[in-house]
């Protein structure tokens, strides 16, 4: 219970130091994992069930020959595809978001640098060291989300590719 508490109040406090662009860029993050993890349990779990109905199904076929037969197995193997590539698209998304987020936050701490600076009337080392550091966090914490994505993101990709290549390969003609 305490290991979470601290979690907790690390994220806290990334938030605090970095703005509201850490939370939109903590958020991003967190739906990323989502949709990783269900895709994860889809492939791992789910994908060789519907694998195996789908070659049941064209099993069960008399007609394996004819034009409609083949329009049929192209739908099967479509079908597959298009459930084993759902969400790619928001995952692909939200990889190259979370560091842009950052680097729209780490813009806005350095006009608040700025801002200060201005009205102040003077570079005081300190303030700007701490504007600084807060902007920083954004792309720190924007560029942590993104990379942790990658490679699931070409993992999947690449799973689906091949995985349609093998139930196209099961399904003969």
């Amino acid at each position: 219970m305490l290991e979470n508490l601290s979690v907790y109040h690390a994220v806290a406090e990334l938030i605090g130091k970095g703005g509201p662009y850490v939370f939109a860029i903590f958020a991003a993050g967190v739906l990323m994992w989502a949709i990783i993890l269900e895709r994860y349990l889809f492939f791992f779990g789910m994908l060789p069930k519907v694998n195996q109905k789908i070659i049941a199904q064209w099993n069960e076929r008399k007609d394996h020959t004819s034009w409609c037969a083949r329009q049929i197995r192209q739908m099967l193997i479509s079908k597959a595809n298009a459930s084993m590539t759902g969400n790619f698209q928001m995952m692909q998304v939200l990889v190259p978001l979370a560091p842009l987020l950052g680097l729209v936050g780490t813009v806005s701490g350095m006009l608040e640098v700025f801002d200060s600076m201005s009205i102040r009337g003077s570079a005081d080392a300190r303030t700007m060291a701490t504007g600084v550091s807060h902007a920083m966090v954004c792309t720190m914490t924007g560029l942590a989300v993104s990379i942790s994505g990658l490679y699931p993101v070409h993992y999947f990709r690449s799973r689906a590719r091949r995985e349609t290549e093998l139930l196209s390969d099961k399904l003969s003609y």
